[in-house]
């Protein structure tokens, strides 16, 4: 079977935006990240099902890392400033 696996994963977040970001720099060249109506939209493209399954993978762990470093810096910021 010839031609890539796409895969795109949807997530809505209060702070798609600075998660968006906070991926960024996790991206491969077969990925892309952006932010469509508060909705974080990554679209990833391999060759091979395992290898998309592998950085689909990657990438949710990466999603729930990015996540929680957020929300901690936002209530790190809230808690500094009020």
């Amino acid at each position: 079977m010839s031609g890539k696996r796409r895969a795109t994963l949807r997530t809505e977040l209060a702070d798609a935006d600075a998660v968006a970001a906070a991926l960024a720099p996790d991206n491969t060249p077969e990925m892309s990240t952006r932010v469509e109506d508060g909705t974080v939209v990554t679209t990833i493209e391999r060759e091979t099902t395992g290898g998309l399954q592998s950085t689909v993978d990657d990438y949710v762990v990466n999603l729930s890392v990015a996540t929680q470093v957020v929300q901690t810096a936002e209530r790190f910021h809230d808690t500094n400033h009020e």
